[in-house]
This record gives structure tokens, C-alpha cells and sequence, in this order.
């Protein structure tokens, strides 16, 4: 039935298809390529090499673009979510991956989280190869790095929620508002924050990112969401008095060291069951400030993913910031900006969280 729209239908079997062949032991299902979805689902893996053998739910699948791949009493023992991280010192950064809140060391298996490893099928290879009982522990100790390594763009949507753009003195923008950041302001989520030097107005701004996986211009809406590899937290943090005040472009106030710690994760777009509706949060010193939802986004992830690839192309690894909510430091009368030892904390959910200090910029 619906033939033409089946992937890999199992021929013997009117209920069932199957990924790679039965054979390889993978879970049948049927998935619809008008949509990318899965509509059915009834199978079980046996496979004596791995020594699986593993009931699948079919609430794991169902309106899925791909299985969620999850072994039980095995001797792998994977409950598999792609939570992908970096971590050791700045510059030497190596890739891991977090199971079941266990952080590992994936140097073994791939050489980092970049366009290449995106371009060429990485996540993929991941998902399939990666073993806990072959792969070292990384310690909570240990420093976490922005989740994608040396990313070719990062591009802003400014004014993005209509309360944001109404705190800001702004019009409701009818297109999206496009600006950049360098990729020379990326810190790691933990870092601290450098107030930067003649600076009186350092500002904060929660976001959801988006990483893309692979390249496209020109891209529709209905189109879009296929080339997401997932999303992580943002700290957009801004100086306002150089990106309002001093002329030119936001970019000039947006770019300063250390003015995007990205992470802890980039967490793979199948982990994150509705994007548009996430809720994500700041604090300054214990002081709730930003509360807000991705559901009030004035152009979602498909608009903004295709309206940006009008204009450039988009590369695997870039990174799409896609605005905050109210309740950003410009948006207080009186304004409120950051001082030394002030302390965001900020999350979003089913991303994780993360935490900065704001020092004052020290030379050399």
C-alpha cells in the first residue's frame, strides 16, 4: 500500500520495513518519504555477536525522521542520546558524547565536531560505533569547550520575539533582523565573561541555537528542518552602547572576546521533540531575569533557515542564533548591565545549562 512513498518495505511483510536489510539485525519499520516520517513500526533485533536481544518499543519510533536506537539488556547497555561535547583546555578541545548522564572521550572514533564530521555522514558513524566499555571516562572536572569546533559563521536573528523587540524601542520586524558575530568571541559555557575594555553597558541575552549539518542555499521552509543537525544554548552577550551608539552595524557590539559561550551540548534535533516550544531562562546572581519560550518566535527555525539561505549559502557546522526573550539588561528602567563577579546562569530545556562570571577586562 503507498508503494511509492515506502522506504525499504520488507517484501515479505506488508506491515514492516526494514533499515540496511533484516539481516543486520535493525529494528522494520515503515517511513514515509512525503515527510520524512516514520508511520509504523513492529520488530525486534537479534544479534548474536553483540549479544542483544531486545524488544523495541514502538512508542520510540512513531512520527520519528529516524529511530531512536535503544539497546536493553545487552552488553552494551545503551539508552542512546546524542548529547555531543567538547572538552579539555581552549584550543585543544577533543570530542565526547554523554550517555545516561556518563561523559565520554570519542578522540577514539572521530577527530572533532567540525564542517567535515558533519558533511561526511559523522553522527551516523557515531551513533554506530561508539561503545561505552571502549571509551574513557572524561572527568566532571574537566573543562567544556564550545560543542562545535570551528564553526564557518555565526549569524544572528535580532528582535525575535515581539516583547524583546517592545523592551528594545524597536519595531515589529517584518523580515528577520540578519546580523553576525565573529567566531572569534567563542568561549566555552563555563568560561568567564570579559566585561570588555571601555565598556559600561555588557548586556546578556539567552538563545537557542541552531547547528546546521550540511550545506544548502536556497532552501524552502518545508525543506529546512533536513538540514539541522541540532541545537544548543546561547549566551548572545552584547555591549549596547557600542552595537546602538556608536554607529555602523550590531556586529561591532556582538563580537567582543568571549561574547558567545555556546553549550554544554549540541544535542541532535531527533532528541528535541518540538523545537518551537522550549522554555529558556537567565539569571543574574540568583535573580531570575529572562523566562521565556521558544513558541513566541515571530519567525521560526524553518523561516529564518530559509530566508538566511536566500542570501548565503549555509554550511555544515555554522551556527544560527535565533533571538531572546524579554528581559535583557537595555530593557530595565533604569537599564541594568553587567559588573565584575556578576553571575549568568541560564538554560533551555532538554539542552542543559550553563554558568558565567563577568570579570573586567585585564590587559595582555
Amino acid at each position: 500500500r503507498y508503494k511509492e512513498n515506502i522506504e525499504d518495505a520488507h517484501p515479505n511483510d506488508s506491515n514492516n520495513g526494514t533499515i540496511d536489510g533484516e539481516e543486520n539485525g535493525m529494528p522494520f519499520y515503515f517511513k514515509d518519504l512525503r515527510n520524512d516520517k516514520i508511520l509504523a513500526f513492529r520488530g525486534y533485533i537479534e544479534d548474536i555477536n553483540e549479544n542483544v536481544n531486545s524488544s523495541w518499543s514502538e512508542q520510540q519510533f512513531i512520527g520519528r525522521s529516524e529511530p531512536v536506537y535503544t539497546y536493553q539488556n545487552s552488553s552494551r547497555d545503551l539508552n542512546f542520546t546524542m548529547k555531543l561535547f567538547r572538552h579539555g583546555r581552549p584550543g585543544a578541545e577533543k570530542p565526547g558524547i554523554e550517555v545516561d548522564g556518563v561523559k565520554y572521550d570519542v578522540s577514539h572514533l572521530i577527530d572533532d565536531y567540525n564542517e567535515e564530521f558533519f558533511e561526511s555522514g559523522g553522527l551516523q558513524k557515531l551513533e554506530s560505533d561508539f561503545d561505552p566499555s571502549d571509551a574513557e571516562k572524561v572527568g566532571n572536572s574537566e573543562r567544556i569547550g564550545v560543542p562545535v569546533s570551528k564553526p564557518g559563521k555565526i549569524v544572528c536573528i535580532g528582535l525575535n520575539y515581539i516583547k524583546h523587540a517592545e523592551e528594545s524601542g524597536a519595531d515589529i520586524p517584518k523580515e528577520p533582523v540578519v546580523f553576525f558575530k565573529a567566531t572569534s568571541s567563542l568561549t566555552g559555557p563555563f568560561d568567564s565573561v570579559v566585561i570588555p575594555k571601555n565598556s559600561q553597558k555588557t548586556d546578556w541575552e539567552v538563545e537557542l541555537a541552531v547547528i546546521i549539518g550540511k550545506k544548502t542555499s536556497y532552501v524552502s521552509e518545508d525543506e529546512a528542518m533536513k538540514y539541522v543537525a541540532g541545537y544548543a544554548l546561547h549566551n548572545d552577550v552584547s555591549e549596547r552602547e557600542f552595537q546602538l551608539e556608536r554607529g555602523g552595524q550590531w556586529v561591532k557590539g556582538k563580537s567582543c572576546d568571549t561574547f558567545a559561550p555556546i553549550g554544554p551540548y549540541l544535542v541532535t534535533k531527533d532528541e528535541i521533540t518540538d523545537p518551537h516550544n522550549l522554555r529558556l531562562w537567565l539569571k543574574i546572581n540568583g535573580e531570575t531575569l529572562q523566562d521565556g519560550n521558544t513558541s513566541n518566535f515571530i519567525f521560526n527555525i524553518p523561516k529564518v533557515i530559509s530566508y538566511l539561505s536566500q542570501f548565503m549559502s549555509l554550511q555544515a557546522g555554522d551556527i544560527i542564533s535565533t533571538g531572546t526573550p524579554e528581559g535583557v539588561g537595555l530593557g530595565f528602567d533604569p537599564p541594568r548591565y553587567l559588573k565584575p563577579d556578576d553571575v549568568m546562569e541560564l538554560g533551555i530545556d532538554g539542552l542543559g545549562s550553563s554558568k558565567q562570571t563577568a570579570v573586567a577586562y585585564q590587559p595582555g
